[in-house]
């Protein structure tokens, strides 16, 4: 089977061969990849942070703090994205996966700071064996800067459509979130310079695998930026850490999974944690997903509120310009959280 891996570097070709009966052995990652199910995963409805009534914006604010306190996780409905755009940016990016491979491999990353990247995943795992993720992968840079695969040209109109609405989105959150963090008005605007957020879209391509449990598509890992926002094809694959323990998320597809990511964190001096996920295959449908990680300006300098910080006698993180948290990051992808573990400030 190492022969057939070798014939690409993409492993949609691997998965697709018909003879393919096990995985080879470059894909073992030796992990429990079981997770309970749960139903409680908070849902917020973005309407009601617009809503006239007091009650129900007051209801909605305590409700989004707990989701942010408690799990770090939840689901966004009523958000005002259009149905029709949510199922567009999956069918192009499953059209980007669907090109010939050479056509992808002009995207092949050569530097983390490259604006367009895809390709198969890898990481280094505990026993500093290479060890490769059963999944393609295609990013992009939107914003400030726009950038994005010249093909499929659905692409790009439709990415350009939905960066432009996830924007409004995610900052009405960021407003609502500072707010419930008793920051002043305006002062998350004018720290992380939201006007030029940073956005990085990412699409996930994982292929039904002939040996799910020993294989990853993603590891556990958190996120960079502020907030992130998810949307699938319907075929469930995401599982969180919730209490040392691994669930299932389940979300409707015209509502939007969103998570604390890291900057999130050393915002809030720690208040709201980013929290570890991971993404699991199976042997029955292919999994797409698509992430638009929401940030700070890339040359913003984000550090705990100076308001929390005053609260808490003390700051629990190191500034760092957003820019380059994200780089690092992304070219040197351990397992766990290294990056957040690098700039948190130790006790004396």
């Amino acid at each position: 089977m190492a022969a057939v891996a070798q014939n690409s570097s993409f492993v949609k070709a691997l998965a697709e061969n018909t003879i393919l009966k096990s995985i080879p052995s470059q894909f073992t990652f030796a992990t429990d990849s079981k997770g309970s199910q749960s139903d409680s995963l908070p849902i917020i409805d973005f309407s009601l942070l617009t809503s006239p009534d007091p009650d129900q914006r007051s209801k909605v604010l305590s409700d989004l703090d707990s989701a942010c306190r408690e799990w770090g996780f939840f689901i966004l409905v009523n958000h005002g994205i259009p149905e029709k755009l949510l199922k567009a940016i999956i069918a192009s990016s499953l059209e980007f996966f669907e090109l010939p491979e050479e056509e992808k491999r002009r995207y092949e990353a050569k530097s983390a700071s490259d604006p367009i990247k895809s390709g198969s995943g890898s990481l280094i795992n505990t026993a500093n064996q290479r060890v490769h993720l059963w999944r393609d992968f295609v990013k992009s840079y939107v914003h400030p800067e726009f950038n994005c695969p010249t093909e499929p040209q659905t692409l790009r109109e439709t990415l350009l459509e939905f960066s432009g609405k996830t924007r409004p989105v995610f900052r009405k959150l960021m407003h609502a979130i500072g707010e419930n963090l008793g920051l002043e008005q305006g002062f998350v605007d004018e720290a992380l310079k939201l006007d030029s957020c940073f956005q990085l879209y990412a699409a996930n391509y994982y292929p039904p695998c002939p040996e799910p449990d020993l294989a990853i598509g993603i590891p556990a890992h958190t996120d960079h930026g502020l907030l992130t926002f998810l949307i699938h094809n319907g075929v469930a694959g995401l599982q969180i850490q919730h209490n040392g323990e691994w669930f299932d998320t389940f979300s409707p597809q015209n509502a939007i999974l969103v998570n604390n990511a890291d900057h999130l964190e050393i915002l809030s001096n720690g208040r709201y944690k980013s929290v570890r996920h991971r993404a699991v295959v199976n042997t029955e449908a292919t999994r797409i997903s698509v992430v638009m990680a929401n940030g700070a300006a890339p040359e913003a300098v984000v550090a705990p509120a100076p308001a929390l910080v005053e609260k808490d006698g003390r700051p629990f993180y190191g500034p760092m310009k957003f820019i380059e948290y994200v780089e690092t990051m992304l070219s040197n992808r351990l397992l766990g959280k290294s990056n957040l573990d690098c700039i948190k400030i130790q006790d004396e």
